[in-house]
């Protein structure tokens, strides 16, 4: 997975766009960052999941993913190691990270997976 292919399907979702924050670009829909590149450097991403949806993520690909340091990292924000990851787990997450910060309905009937 590189950075190029993150992006790609981060966008490809419905109603996202591309921004940046602290310097890094990040994803968002109806407003609110679902996932970013870059961070804590580059050769990463991060998505935004729910501390449960997390545990399952870190402990199904713990190579893969792992909790962001701090409060963040507790409150759900994973990191994406790019260069271990397969295309399919990573847009499994960005699109759980979509689902939980796009309206509700545009969630609802956007995604049917």
């Amino acid at each position: 997975m590189t950075a190029r292919e993150f992006r790609r399907i981060a966008l490809s979702l419905p109603q996202a766009c591309e921004a940046a924050h602290m310097g890094h670009p990040d994803f968002r829909v109806g407003g609110r960052i679902f996932a970013t590149l870059g961070y804590p450097r580059n050769g990463w991403g991060m998505v935004k999941l729910t501390p449960e949806q997390q545990e399952l993520f870190v402990r199904a690909q713990p190579a893969v993913f792992a909790p962001v340091k701090g409060g963040w990292g507790r409150g759900g924000a994973t990191n994406v190691r790019l260069r271990a990851a397969k295309k399919g787990a990573v847009r499994e997450a960005l699109i759980t990270a979509w689902r939980n910060g796009a309206p509700q309905r545009l969630a609802e009937r956007a995604l049917d997976t």
